[in-house]
């Protein structure tokens, strides 16, 4: 939690007093809006509250406007949106909005407070990079701290949360804590008790936002780490188990952490079988490695990322997973008794269906252009199934359960030869580069996803190879190498990896 500036106020309110708001869909901004109009009227204050809504989730936020000022015998004219320079308070319901806001220039350091919550709710820019597109919070941190006259920062989603309610209330909470606007806190609680439903929580997180806005709210200790699940099953399966176990102790102890988890991973998407051969395929790279040992860790962890693929039968499993409805229903808010409705969107394309068959079958399929033209016709239509049924989930189930056929299937044939070809190139490089070779398994990277996303990061993957191939035996190779890995997680379409191509194939 951040408090930065004096309680006092050192700019005249007594005028108009305009307050902004931005927050996105579920976050209660128009709750919040409301009752700050109600606060102000209640109090002998005229008010005025305007919206004008963002674009689709999480592409735009909200902005909500409210001006008020003191009744009186002449009537003020208010405006119907903030503009730069000219906003006492400005409240943003997550941390990006904060930065968005300073960039709008509602934040200005000779007038306005700002207040924020730390926490984040990813843009769809920031997801749909295809490596870490995540903006940095500290940035925004920084700039408030230099751009507000008052800076108010906490993780009210949280503190919400915590009390059962949601982020509205507590930011109205931080606004009353702030003691900018002219009412005491009993003005402010008394808003929220004139609202009717759902009162006893909101002041409840009201209350934590108030504390946090003061700098008196006691922060909960850090929840510890959470220990790793133990293992249970039969009594046979668990001395099979122990048997893995003891293989990973032989690792040398870099390789030895990230098996633990890799063999974990596997085993979970298949069986022990395949956790055997999962540790066959680690003890072959370790065979050649050497100390620090940076090869055999990067292998033991991507190699467990290739061998544990997502296809249709993982994404029909894990959908039909134990505790999932509840963990939904948990991050919704949900009450008990309260009746959800679990909406699941599929578009499998004509590769994910003739994936799932036998290998024998599935190529002679995936060569004939009229039959995938003919399967994609049937089943690429997107479709909207409620899982919360019998008959959908039942569908869910059962292609869930297709997991013992799994190995047997010209998908599981693509991803084994694409994991060999890939282990291949890398330890050719291994004797004369070994910075190289690391690169290349941390190339494993790029092919991730299911279905489009999928196909992209495999094209993504050869193109990198291909280009690693021009640079190979220069003393820059691993590099060079790490550059177009990076240049490839930049953007969806690839053209920062195109441009990247272009420079090696200019001097190669």
């Amino acid at each position: 939690m951040t408090v930065q500036g004096t309680i006092s106020q050192g700019n005249d309110l007594s005028g108009i007093i305009k307050l902004a708001v931005l927050a996105v869909g579920g976050q209660g901004g128009g709750v919040l809006t409301g009752w700050i109009e109600a606060l102000a009227r209640a109090n002998g204050y005229v008010a005025q509250a305007t919206s004008v809504a963002g674009v689709a989730q999480r592409t735009g936020a909200t902005v909500y406007y409210v001006e008020m000022a003191p009744a009186g015998a002449a009537v003020p004219v208010f405006s119907l949106s903030p503009s730069a320079g000219d906003v006492d308070i400005m409240i943003t319901a997550e941390m990006m909005e904060a930065g968005r806001s300073i960039i709008r220039g509602f934040v200005t350091p000779d007038r306005t407070t700002l207040i924020t919550s730390t926490h984040r709710a990813l843009a769809v820019s920031e997801k749909m990079t295809p490596g870490d597109g995540i903006a940095n919070s500290a940035e925004v941190m920084a700039a408030a701290e230099v751009a507000a006259r008052r800076f108010i920062a906490a993780d009210f989603d949280a503190l919400a949360i915590g009390q059962g309610s949601v982020i509205s209330a507590s930011l109205f909470g931080a606004l009353a804590g702030s003691e900018v606007l002219p009412f005491p806190r009993e003005a402010f609680e008394a808003a929220i008790r004139s609202g009717g439903k759902g009162a006893e929580a909101s002041l409840r997180a009201f209350g934590a936002g108030f504390a946090a806005a003061q700098g008196s709210f006691a922060q909960s200790p850090a929840a510890a780490p959470k220990a790793t699940t133990a293992v249970q099953g039969p009594k046979h399966l668990l001395r099979d188990w122990q048997g893995l176990q003891t293989r990973i102790k032989a690792f040398p102890a870099p390789v030895a952490e990230m098996a633990e988890r890799g063999l974990r991973k596997v085993v979970e998407f298949q069986d022990l079988a395949y956790g055997a051969t999962y540790l066959d395929r680690v003890a072959a790279v370790v065979a050649q490695d050497r100390a620090p040992f940076d090869l055999g860790r990067e292998a033991a962890k991507y190699i467990a990322n290739a061998m544990a693929y997502d296809d249709v039968i993982r994404v029909a499993d894990l959908k039909t997973r134990a505790g999932r409805s509840e963990r939904i229903a948990a991050e919704m808010g949900a009450k008990p008794g309260t009746v959800m409705q679990l909406t699941e969107f599929m578009h499998p394309r004509a590769e994910e269906i003739v994936g799932m068959l036998p290998a024998g079958l599935g190529g002679k399929l995936a060569a004939s252009p009229a039959w995938m033209a003919r399967i994609d016709r049937w089943f690429n239509k997107g479709r909207r199934l409620r899982s919360d049924s019998l008959r959908a989930y039942l569908m869910l189930y059962v292609l869930g359960g297709l997991k013992k056929r799994r190995l047997r299937s010209l998908r599981h044939a693509q991803e084994q030869a694409h994991l060999d070809r890939w282990l291949g190139v890398a330890l050719g490089y291994l004797a004369r580069d070994y910075a190289l070779a690391v690169e290349v398994i941390r190339c494993r990277r790029l092919v991730k996803g299911y279905s489009d996303t999928h196909a992209r990061g495999l094209s993504k993957f050869d193109k990198v190879l291909d280009g690693i191939g021009l640079v190979a035996g220069r003393d820059d190779a691993a590099d060079w190498a790490r550059r177009l890995r990076e240049a490839a997680l930049q953007d969806e379409a690839g053209s920062a990896l195109d441009g990247a191509l272009a420079t090696i194939r200019s001097f190669a």
